[in-house]
This record gives C-alpha cells, sequence and structure tokens, in this order.
C-alpha cells in the first residue's frame, strides 16, 4: 500500500479518538469549575452583603484596677442594641488566660450571673455581670481576658429568632505582684506597731506624771498635817 495512503487511514481513524478526549477534558473542567463556584458562593456572598451588627459591647470594666494573687472580682459588660428589631443575649462569658509562677498556662471560663436569654429591646442597653476568681499561683503582671457576647436577632415576618453574631471585647487585667503585697503588709504592721509603741510611750509619760503629782500631793498634805499637829499641841 501507498504510504500516503496509510496515512490517511491511520488520520482517520484517530481523529474521532482525540476528539474525544478533547471533549472529555473539557467535560472535566466545566464540571471542576461548577464545583470549585459552587464551594466560592458562600464566599463571595459574605464579601459583597454586609455583615450587620446588631449588638454592641459598649462598656467593659472591673471593678478595681489592680488584683492580688487569690482575689475575687467581677467584669461589668454594657451591651447595646443598634438594631431595628429586638436581639437577645443567650450567652456572655470572660475567658482568662492564666500565667503560673512556673511559666505553665491554663484558660478558664467563666459566665454571667444574669439569668439568660435576656432580651434587650431596639436602641436600648443592658447592664450584666461576670464574677471571676484568680488563683493564688497566678504569676503578676498583665493578662489577657477575652469577653464574648452571642446574641440573636427577632424577625419580625419569619416570627422567630435568628442567629445575629457575638460581640467581643478584650481588657487587660493587672495582677499586683505578691512581693509588693508583702511590703506594703509589712508597712503597714510596722505602722500599727509604731502607733502602738507611740500610744504606749504616751501612756507611760501620763503615769509618770501623774505619779510624781500624786507623790508631790501626798508629801505636801504629809508636811502640812504635820505643821497642824505642832501648831495644835497644848502649852505646858
Amino acid at each position: 500500500m501507498h504510504p500516503q495512503s496509510e496515512l490517511l487511514i491511520h488520520n482517520f481513524f484517530s481523529l474521532p479518538t482525540e476528539r474525544e478526549w478533547l471533549r472529555s477534558v473539557c467535560g472535566d473542567m466545566k464540571m471542576r469549575m461548577r464545583r470549585l463556584l459552587i464551594v466560592l458562593l458562600p464566599f463571595l456572598a459574605l464579601m459583597i452583603i454586609p455583615f450587620v451588627q446588631a449588638a454592641t459591647i459598649t462598656v467593659c470594666t472591673f471593678d478595681k484596677d489592680t488584683y492580688n494573687q487569690g482575689e475575687t472580682g467581677y467584669i461589668t459588660v454594657i451591651i447595646y442594641n443598634d438594631e431595628e428589631a429586638k436581639i437577645r443575649v443567650t450567652e456572655l462569658t470572660a475567658t482568662i488566660n492564666y500565667y503560673y509562677d512556673d511559666e505553665n498556662i491554663y484558660i478558664q471560663k467563666f459566665y454571667t450571673d444574669a439569668t439568660l436569654p435576656a432580651e434587650i429591646q431596639q436602641g436600648n442597653s443592658s447592664n450584666f455581670y461576670i464574677p471571676f476568681s484568680l488563683p493564688t499561683n497566678i504569676a503578676s503582671g498583665y493578662t489577657d481576658v477575652h469577653v464574648k457576647a452571642i446574641s440573636e436577632l427577632w424577625n419580625e415576618e419569619a416570627d422567630r429568632w435568628f442567629w445575629s453574631d457575638h460581640p467581643t471585647y478584650e481588657p487587660n487585667l493587672y495582677i499586683e505582684s505578691p512581693y509588693k503585697q508583702q511590703s506594703e503588709d509589712y508597712q503597714h504592721q510596722l505602722e500599727e506597731q509604731l502607733t502602738i509603741n507611740k500610744n504606749t510611750t504616751n501612756m507611760m509619760y501620763l503615769f509618770g506624771v501623774t505619779t510624781i503629782v500624786f507623790a508631790a500631793v501626798t508629801v505636801f498634805l504629809f508636811i502640812l498635817n504635820r505643821r497642824a499637829r505642832v501648831f495644835t499641841q497644848p502649852i505646858a
């Protein structure tokens, strides 16, 4: 057979196979693109649709500036509803990262003492308190506190609550050095002892003066009494 005839026969039989392969590859690529688009749609929606902040923590403070090891306290949290419908707070916590003296880290979560869920009307604020207690061997210095609230938004059309958002706040908690506390306690005890010693010294001075005055009065009365006896003796 002529070589050109063999080449034409080969191209005739190989052409459909290559087309089918290309169609298969294109089909796989389209399927992958569709799957990728389905996966990316939620992320694209989050980027396009602005996030609605229904609750905001406007105030988050401790009951005092510094704490000592083993002390208790509480955090005051004020949550404001800046939505056009009522919200309710379903959870309010404070997570404290403890750094111990031996450099170990311990995380503890404290919950609000309020009864939840607690509703907040549109444009209003509510006060909450989170009590906490510190370990006796917590390291001194600043430690991280993560306050987090979870809220739900009321939908009139659906007549139900929908998950809304979780505002956060991160105040700084300061733990006083135990050496400074011991020094202050020692200074306080020293001042008390000095006050006691001063009062004791004053009492001794007063007692001494009183004794001297009493002795002088006694001597004076004794002399006066002897003179009176001399004057009253009968003349022989």
